[in-house]
């Protein structure tokens, strides 16, 4: 089978499209003919060596993908609550990749896909869906709160956005003035230019604050810190920076949390849940663009502009089985 493997760090360049040997499932995995694959920031992250959270673990050659979607192919004798045939998405095993043909993973890191989206819309999902339910449960989003979103724009923060409005709050999406009608499209109650010099200014009386961007700006975090109430909620995304001391000081004063979403989730049930929400048509998958397999390079060039709206998706193969390599 094809599969995208590095054997060395660096740029986009690394990547090559490899002939190797299909995985077997193990007794409590599921066998996934992959059909699409999410492309993320930590994918790049990872191609580029890793940040100081990750690189004890990477270990070359590897491949990339954090997310996908596909046709279970095979069901190991452990596995329940699935058969050969179901379309499913979800993550893979850590660090195995789903630029892949095939992949083998843990079956309860999957769940059956929404019914009424593509395997491409379903591969764009998990990853940053599962960040941004995480957040919206860690920031206890509810009816009638009022929750910035940073970074609104990108693939995990269009979701928060999403997820926190079907919860009943009131929204207000922060990103850049080009995004403004596409976050009112999704239903933000306010946008925000987080590029004002009166970013601070416009922040007022907030319940949480959902730190979804892939740029770390501390004097971001301590304008957003400032505008949450008494006993507010900060959580963000950004794992290899933590809260600062400064920013920790000002949220004790006035008795509001900092969060971190959590690395290790119930993703099959989150997963599930999700997949209702998108069913009843609360929830829309946000495409910017599909590459093919081969051009696994531009997609990531693309990414690394930090300018992406919505999610970049591979396609590994065209929804009539057929994988192209044109």
């Amino acid at each position: 089978m094809k599969a995208i493997r590095i054997h060395e760090f660096g740029g986009p360049e690394v990547m090559k499209i490899e002939e190797v040997e299909r995985p077997l499932a193990q007794p409590d995995e599921i066998l996934v003919k992959m059909y699409a694959s999410g492309v993320n920031p930590a994918d790049y992250v990872v191609r580029q060596g890793g940040n100081e959270i990750l690189k004890p673990f990477l270990k070359l050659p590897l491949g990339l993908g954090l997310d996908g979607a596909g046709e279970i192919a095979e069901i190991g004798s452990e596995v329940i609550g699935f058969k050969k045939g179901d379309k499913v998405y979800g993550i893979p095993n850590f660090l195995s990749g789903t630029y892949a043909e095939f992949i083998a993973a843990k079956a309860n890191q999957f769940a059956i896909m929404p019914n009424n989206v593509s395997f491409n819309e379903a591969g764009a999902i998990p990853s940053c869906a599962l960040m941004a339910w995480n957040g919206m449960d860690l920031g206890q989003v509810g009816a009638g709160q009022r929750v910035l979103i940073h970074g609104a724009a990108g693939g995990i923060g269009s979701l928060a956005l999403q997820f926190a409005k079907a919860k009943g709050a009131y929204v207000i999406g922060a990103a850049s003035k080009s995004n403004f009608e596409f976050l009112r499209q999704l239903g933000a109650d306010e946008v925000i230019d987080y590029n004002d010099e009166n970013f601070a200014g416009l922040l007022h009386h907030i319940d949480v604050v959902f730190d979804a961007s892939p740029v770390f700006n501390e004097d971001a975090r301590m304008m957003m810190a400032g505008a949450l109430k008494e006993h507010g909620r900060f959580v963000s995304v950004q794992l290899p920076y933590p809260f600062s001391e400064a920013i920790l000081e000002k949220l004790g004063n006035k008795h509001a949390e900092a969060k971190m979403i959590r690395r290790q989730l119930d993703v099959a049930p989150s997963l599930t849940d999700i997949a209702k929400l998108i069913e009843e048509g609360k929830v829309r998958i946000v495409i910017s663009k599909v590459y093919p397999m081969e051009k696994a390079a531009e997609a990531h060039v693309e990414l690394e502009s930090k300018h992406v709206r919505g999610k970049i998706v591979l396609e590994i193969r065209k929804e009539d089985g057929k994988y192209e390599a044109d």
